[in-house]
């Protein structure tokens, strides 16, 4: 059995409790990171194949084990050649530099602005070729998401360089189905849009979601950001995000009282939701990805170079939000929409991106295994928490599932700090250095609770002395 290192923040498998998914940050402070991660794991996975998520560490002494107990290591990224992301990718270079097995990386991107110009990126050109010629040292190419890549990398002098977008698109293999099931969208329609915080403070996403909102009743905001989550579950600001009150996750805002926003930890309960949309539109790339793959119709804005050179592989309907008017209205991105080529050319495409995994000594699921029904299979047997919504209930019991998890916690805290304690007690004075007892265990517990419960149990405690 081949066993595979897989870079996710969990596995498809791994249900976990909205409040635990939030404390661990499972999604890697962005939901779309899991659409392509549990993909990967899906394409990878075969009766010869055993794939491992490693929840996101980048642990450079961990080398020798994974030398030992895996025969690849494969590391699915986004927009990973970005100045903000410099840091992680050193250490994922380190690492890549201390293992004996193949490194895959199956579609990875460069982010500059929508003129594709790479000078903001020159300050980690260094990195960048560090990670890249190191990859290229334990693979037979490196998988890019589109075109603006592909130069970067090829202007570098790396010939090596595959276009095969995003794994997440073949989920379901060289299956994808996505037509208009209205003619127009009316009133009645059931329309989802998601945007980042950058959308809405400066590209003039906000007036968009604003008019839209008053257009039509069943408008659902799908958040993305760890943030985002946070605020809808704790009601919790304290993160930079939480100053934009345009956005639709924030306490303040309209769509949030009306409980017309959801985040969601897990890709299947996400698509499975937006299976009931008639259309979704936004910045987000992967929001529109998870969209297209439930078989709804969707038009990406684009924002940046890392959305539009996936749009243009893939033939997703799309527009330069800079260019947008603030009133636009959905039905008419609809209207414009043509989900032909999209649709047409998918065959071509996955075949490529298999090739690019046989290549580099990867199966897939679809062409030697069983075309992942064992994956839908124990997918579906198990259940998944809905997603995260707005906290707007002031009943007692709406607090009981918080407060438990909250209670869970500090007894956690209070028994490591016992524990130190008594390791501290025993240990010799000798100067082997000993782990400190965790000071005031809880405190910030507490201040995550009083941030937490917020107005929700003020309005609880009111209402019961009434």
């Amino acid at each position: 059995m081949k066993r595979i290192l897989l870079r996710s923040g969990k596995s498809p498998y791994d249900v976990v409790p909205m409040e635990q998914a939030l404390h661990q940050d499972v999604i890697a402070t962005n939901a779309g990171n899991l659409i392509f991660s549990d993909a990967a794991h899906k394409i990878l996975e075969t009766p010869h194949t055993e794939v491992v998520s490693n929840g996101m560490r980048t642990d450079v002494a961990a080398a020798g084990r994974i030398n030992e107990e895996f025969d690849a290591f494969v590391i699915p990224l986004a927009n990973a050649f970005r100045p903000s992301f410099e840091v992680p990718l050193k250490r994922l270079t380190k690492l890549i530099g201390k293992l004996k097995i193949p490194v895959i990386i199956p579609g990875v991107g460069a982010q500059a602005g929508l003129n594709y110009d790479p000078a903001r990126l020159k300050s980690i050109e260094p990195a960048v070729r560090e990670f890249v010629a190191a990859v290229l040292d334990h693979s037979a190419s490196i998988g890019v998401r589109g075109e603006f890549t592909e130069k970067y990398l090829r202007d570098m002098g790396f010939n090596d360089v595959e276009v095969i977008g995003c794994p997440s698109l073949f989920m379901y293999g060289d299956r994808l189905d996505v037509q208009k099931r209205a003619d127009a969208l009316g009133p009645e329609s059931r329309i989802a849009v998601n945007g980042s915080h950058s959308a809405m403070r400066t590209q003039g996403l906000d007036p968009i979601v604003r008019n839209a909102h008053a257009r039509y009743p069943h408008l659902r905001f799908i958040g993305q950001n760890i943030s985002d989550a946070r605020q809808l579950h704790w009601r919790d600001l304290s993160d930079p995000n939480g100053a934009v009150t345009a956005m639709p996750t924030h306490p303040d805002h309209p769509m949030y009282r009306e409980d017309k926003v959801r985040v969601y930890i897990d890709p299947v309960t996400w698509i499975d939701d937006l299976r009931d949309f008639d259309f979704s539109f936004g910045s987000r790339i992967h929001g529109n990805i998870a969209a297209l793959l439930a078989g709804t119709p969707a038009t990406v804005l684009c924002g940046d170079s890392r959305t539009l050179e996936l749009c243009r592989y893939f033939d997703i309907p799309h527009r330069p939000i800079t260019k947008l008017p603030a009133d636009l209205d959905p039905a008419e991105l609809y209207e414009a929409a043509d989900f032909g080529p999209l649709v047409r050319g998918h065959q071509e495409r996955f075949e490529r991106f298999t090739g690019f995994l046989t290549r580099n000594g990867l199966e897939n699921t679809f062409t030697h295994g069983d075309g992942g029904a064992a994956h839908e299979k124990r997918v579906r047997s198990l259940t998944f928490p809905p997603g995260a919504r707005p906290w707007n209930d002031a009943d007692i019991a709406s607090l009981t599932t918080r407060f438990g998890w909250l209670q869970s916690r500090l007894t956690e805290l209070s028994t490591e700090n016992v524990r130190l304690k008594r390791e501290l007690t025993r240990a010799p004075k000798a100067p082997k250095p000993v782990p400190e007892p965790v000071a005031t265990p809880g405190r910030s517990v507490y201040r995550l609770a009083r941030r937490a419960v917020g107005r929700p149990l003020r309005k609880a405690l009111q209402s019961g002395r009434q």
